[in-house]
């Protein structure tokens, strides 16, 4: 596929990474770009379309697949991500209703968009679904379950024609890591990166270099094989139903 001419929707798309996405999308020819929002934005590019979307919120959410009828590329990339140490669970059940429930209520409410266009879906999770960074496990929590979520949709919706990405960012420049002191890149540079993953047909995108480091072994590993070798069952058990 090709960025050009298409309808891409992405959510977080005011600040961040988000933001990036939306202004890179443009920069590669789209035709219109949903930027979801819990809050008003503006945007000077005509061919954006600001949209309020919670996506914790169901009524948002439908309200969204009403309003957009055609979509070639879903970005879920609103996520939260605060400090907490595991001692109270409200922390932990914020961050799954942002980052787990909100990804998967996005992703079913535009299926019949996304199947019409044999369209494509791109988690944005990050590299603490694979390990957790102890001053932040709600968010890692939330993000390996979203990663799971992935891995499970890309299986389940494939026979249908979608694509289903995982967006492993490492560290970036953005005010969800403004509080650590540690190598970042910027959200342009990893908004490129996705794209150029979608673009490369990656099933799991390492957009910069950080998360680079880790792209072989993971594509190499037991645990990616065996992720092959279950989502073959899929067609098996569509045909024998």
């Amino acid at each position: 596929m090709t960025i050009s001419d298409t309808t891409i929707l992405v959510t977080g798309g005011n600040r961040g990474i988000g933001r990036a996405l939306v202004d890179e999308a443009l920069r590669r020819g789209a035709a219109r770009v949903y930027a979801g929002t819990r809050q008003p934005m503006t945007h000077p590019d005509h061919r954006v379309v600001p949209l309020t979307l919670d996506v914790t919120d169901p009524a948002q959410v439908a309200a969204a697949a009403e309003r957009i009828d055609s979509l070639d590329v879903l970005i879920n990339n609103a996520g939260i991500a605060l400090f907490d140490d595991l001692s109270d669970p409200s922390v932990l059940e914020q961050h799954l209703a942002v980052n787990l429930f909100g990804t998967y209520r996005v992703t079913n409410a535009f299926l019949e968009q996304l199947g019409r266009s044999r369209g494509v879906v791109v988690n944005n999770v990050s590299t603490m679904a694979m390990a957790p960074l102890p001053l932040t496990p709600a968010y890692a929590v939330s993000k390996a379950a979203a990663f799971n979520l992935t891995q499970s949709l890309r299986a389940l919706l494939a026979p249908r024609g979608i694509r289903v990405h995982a967006v492993l960012t490492g560290p970036t420049d953005t005010d969800m890591t403004r509080g650590f002191d540690i190598p970042k890149v910027s959200p342009e540079s990893v908004a490129s990166g996705i794209f150029d993953g979608v673009l490369n047909g990656e099933e799991d995108i390492f957009p910069d270099p950080a998360s680079r480091t880790m792209a072989a072994s993971w594509r190499g590993s037991v645990a990616k094989a065996m992720e092959h070798e279950l989502a073959a069952l899929v067609p098996q058990a569509s045909e024998a139903a």
